[in-house]
């Protein structure tokens, strides 16, 4: 079994409507490569080295540039406390966040009475600054309890505020067509907001 060399899954699939170009991505933890159907045993181990290679540098890159994901419920707490001292002035205080399966109708939500704070897990693949901004909005909502320009002037001090705001409102109507997960052109699942995903021409 072929592995990245973080030890995730890597999973190669053929397609005979991919003729030109290789692709590789994320999906549910498994890195894909994407090859044309009539690549040899030879040309197949050379591009998915080649594009494993280059899904490992972009995670290199992002762990660099301190953007690592918050993957455990420990980790994220503490990335929420970190947002609100930056954005909030350390006024938000959760006694807890997490990450959640059960919330299929809100990216977040947040107890003022106990001070809990829970993330949909379905945030887990969208880019880092959607994130903090569900993160900031659920902290802003121990602070003031409902959307009240209170509440939206908290939130002016991030910057990706706005552009998160239209990126999730993006994610959920295409989410209501069931687009996210449907079939791609060419046989392989389509890309997840937040995905790495690299493409090269195999000529």
């Amino acid at each position: 079994m072929i592995t990245t060399e973080g030890g995730a899954p890597v999973e190669v699939r053929r397609s005979a409507r991919r003729t030109r170009t290789v692709a590789a991505f994320w999906e549910n933890g498994t890195a894909v490569v994407a090859i044309p159907a009539r690549f040899t045993a030879a040309q197949e181990k050379e591009w998915v080295q080649r594009m494993l290679a280059k899904l490992h540098r972009q995670g290199e890159r992002r762990s660099a540039s301190g953007r690592k994901r918050p993957t455990s419920d420990a980790t994220l707490a503490a990335h929420a406390g970190r947002l609100s001292e930056r954005y909030l002035g350390g006024k938000a205080t959760p006694a807890s966040v997490r990450w959640v399966s059960n919330q299929n109708s809100r990216w977040g939500s947040a107890t003022p009475a106990d001070g809990t704070i829970r993330l949909s897990d379905k945030l887990r693949r969208m880019p880092q600054w959607v994130i903090d901004y569900v993160l900031l909005h659920e902290l802003a909502h121990l602070l003031v309890a409902g959307h009240n320009a209170a509440f939206w002037k908290l939130l002016e001090a991030y910057p990706e505020t706005a552009r998160a705001k239209a990126f999730l409102e993006g994610v959920s109507f295409a989410m209501a067509r069931g687009l996210p997960g449907s079939e791609a052109g060419d046989g392989t699942r389509a890309v997840q907001p937040g995905q790495e995903h690299w493409a090269d021409d195999a000529d």
